[in-house]
């Protein structure tokens, strides 16, 4: 770790993004604070409409900053990021209706929206040693899992001596400093697509994901690790004040658990992913999930302390060792002009998964209770998690011959040879200008 942090660049962006999440997390306590003094009994659904309103924000945005990002330095969409939220934070003490807190959170994530794939797309470039990366990334994974834990305890310590109103001020001046911090930093620009067309470039990392198998494993994934966690982050009240039978005090202490988990699966994840590949580790956290949802369904008829923390602390591992995985191969599944589009496309299809799991566990579990809303996430997840092993089966080369039987530009065809039908050459596959499917071994 000493090494990574000894690279400037990347030094003053993880201190970038671990000031934001802290940003985060106090305007996340204040915007419940605020919902329940415009909404009163109505606080729960207008905290949900804005979590809603996140999702939809994620999902969106997105894909059109990736289309974007290979045009514009992504240093200053980073900053103008920060900037844009800074501003709305210090409008939302203002308020004085629900809907203006609706408009506001829908700039505002949209902003987030921008900022974290442009963040993870730059990551590959200022970190290019494969060990170093994943450092990198077990960091970044870190520092979220810290972040949910610490944020509640720094909000109501805050909370003593202030207003919540305040906590916005406090929120604005984080993402602010974190603008100064990526503003210190030498962010590359990324290496400009040779798709021309918007409509190209918008839709670049969905065909990419479409036509690499790992990648289409990558989205069952999603899958998994957003019917798991949404047990963790929709019902972990129901189960604390219900099936525990404890008091509110007690939900940040179990939530505190999931993140332990998380924080686990970063520490681990770099010591296992030298030992194991990558599509061995991300199966790995898929069983895990499995036990911890076989775990859950335990619960409702023998419901424990020891049981509660048990699955909540897998749920949180297995999350976070898939998810620091998944980053890897999306690096490696991309050739390096379509990572801004590949990991912005990421971000929108991880969170869509969220759009779905979220109303399942929350819904479902109101209307017909945890047991059945849990068997459901549970079918989803087992069923997504065999999908990725089907879709990326074991011993599916990354470097093999092939043939290019279309056009292909001069440079790329440097080593090949010709057969007489076509060019043949070995190398890395990523979807590409050059390949836009995945060839068949020659």
């Amino acid at each position: 770790m000493r090494k990574l942090l000894s690279n400037g660049t990347y030094r003053w962006l993880f201190v970038a993004q671990v000031i934001a999440l802290i940003g985060s997390g106090l305007a996340t306590v204040a915007l419940g604070l605020l919902a329940y003094d415009l909404g009163g009994a109505r606080a729960g659904a207008v905290l949900g409409t804005a979590l809603t309103i996140k999702m939809v924000a994620y999902v969106c945005v997105s894909p059109l900053v990736g289309a974007v990002l290979d045009r514009v330095p992504r240093g200053v969409v980073m900053v103008g990021a920060d900037l844009v939220r800074c501003g709305v934070v210090l409008l939302l003490p203002w308020v004085d209706a629900i809907w203006q807190v609706y408009l506001l959170i829908a700039v505002l994530q949209a902003a987030s929206a921008t900022f974290t794939p442009t963040f993870q797309s730059v990551l590959p470039d200022v970190v290019p040693d494969e060990g170093d990366y994943t450092k990198a990334l077990a960091a970044s994974q870190f520092a979220v899992s810290l972040e949910n834990i610490a944020s509640p305890v720094i909000a109501a310590a805050l909370l003593l001596v202030l207003t919540f109103t305040d906590l916005f001020v406090g929120t604005a001046v984080g993402f602010f400093v974190s603008a100064l911090f990526v503003t210190a930093a030498t962010v590359p620009r990324a290496r400009r697509s040779s798709r021309i067309r918007f409509s190209e470039r918008f839709f670049a990392g969905l065909r990419v994901f479409a036509a690499t198998p790992r990648l289409r494993a990558v989205l069952a994934l999603n899958v998994v690790v957003a019917g798991s966690g949404a047990i963790t982050l929709v019902s972990t009240v129901n189960v604390v004040r219900d099936l525990l039978d404890a008091t509110e005090a007690q939900v940040p202490l179990l939530l505190a658990v999931s993140g332990l988990g998380s924080i686990a699966a970063a520490i681990g994840a770099p010591l296992l992913l030298r030992r194991r590949q990558d599509r061995g580790t991300l199966f790995t956290g898929t069983v895990t999930a499995w036990l911890a949802l076989a775990g859950a369904l335990l619960l409702p008829t023998a419901p424990s302390w020891p049981l509660a923390i048990g699955v909540w602390l897998l749920i949180g591992f297995a999350g976070g060792l898939i998810v620091v995985t998944v980053n890897r191969v999306l690096r490696a599944s991309s050739a390096v002009a379509d990572r801004p589009a590949l990991f912005a496309a990421q971000f929108s299809l991880s969170h869509l998964c969220w759009l779905v799991t979220y109303p399942l566990a929350g819904w479902v579990g109101a209307w017909a209770g945890l047991t059945t809303a849990w068997a459901l996430l549970a079918s989803l997840v087992l069923v997504a998690g065999l999908s990725a092993l089907r879709l990326w089966p074991a011993g599916l080369p990354e470097v093999f011959r092939h043939r290019h039987d279309g056009a292909a530009d001069r440079a790329h065809l440097a080593d090949a040879e010709w057969d007489g039908a076509a060019w043949v050459h070995t190398h890395r596959v990523t979807i590409d200008v050059n390949h836009a499917r995945w060839p068949q071994p020659a």
